[in-house]
């Protein structure tokens, strides 16, 4: 039997200049009602983290969480996915300074924008400020990725930055960190400190 997952590779190959029908018929036998559309698959870990921890299963629910691989790509999935296409309600994440892109390309496809929550810079830097730095490095000792923390902190390029702003760089300096962190911060909130955007989208679903 199908699950969420087939359907959101068949929705990357379509975006990709593959055949929609595959997308199509696992909407339909999966009862897909909703797609959450994020930049990429640290945020799309944070989402469904924060959705786990509440108990929901959003694919049981009709809601498919789809990385587009960039925020130049929502016009594309939202061509395919909103009115223009199956039909889909989408919501979504988007970083303040990639509102621009999310604009036009949610009006193109006649798709409201309600449904979309901004982060200041991006998630990351959400999840990091609503921890504190000391509790992401604790986190990050504890990953056992301290040497790596240390070295980094040591290269004259990020000298004198905030620490937040060094925390942020430094989960996106090696292929699927930023992944691990987005399931390992979101699940050391505490239940008031989730970040208002990702706490919203979650409460739109």
């Amino acid at each position: 039997m199908a699950d969420i997952r087939a359907f959101r590779d068949a929705v990357g190959g379509w975006a990709s200049g593959g055949p929609g029908g595959p997308a199509g018929e696992l909407a339909v036998e999966l009862g897909v009602r909703t797609a959450v559309l994020l930049e990429g698959p640290s945020d799309h870990a944070a989402v469904e983290a924060l959705a786990a921890r509440h108990g929901r299963n959003l694919a049981a629910e009709g809601v498919c969480v789809v990385p587009m691989g960039g925020a130049m790509s929502i016009g594309r999935y939202a061509h395919l996915l909103g009115p223009p296409g199956l039909g889909l309600r989408l919501a979504g994440l988007c970083d303040e300074n990639e509102q621009s892109f999310y604009h036009r390309g949610l009006e193109r496809a006649r798709a409201p924008r309600r449904d979309f929550f901004v982060c200041a810079a991006d998630l990351e830097d959400e999840l990091i400020r609503a921890l504190g730095t000391a509790r992401v490095e604790d986190i990050v000792a504890a990953e056992g990725d301290l040497r790596a923390w240390q070295t980094f902190l040591r290269q004259p390029a990020h000298d004198g930055r905030p620490r937040h702003q060094q925390l942020r760089r430094f989960l996106g300096t090696k292929k699927g960190r930023k992944i691990r962190y987005g399931r390992l911060l979101v699940d050391a909130l505490s239940p008031g400190r989730v970040p208002a955007p990702l706490d919203d989208l979650l409460a739109s679903l």
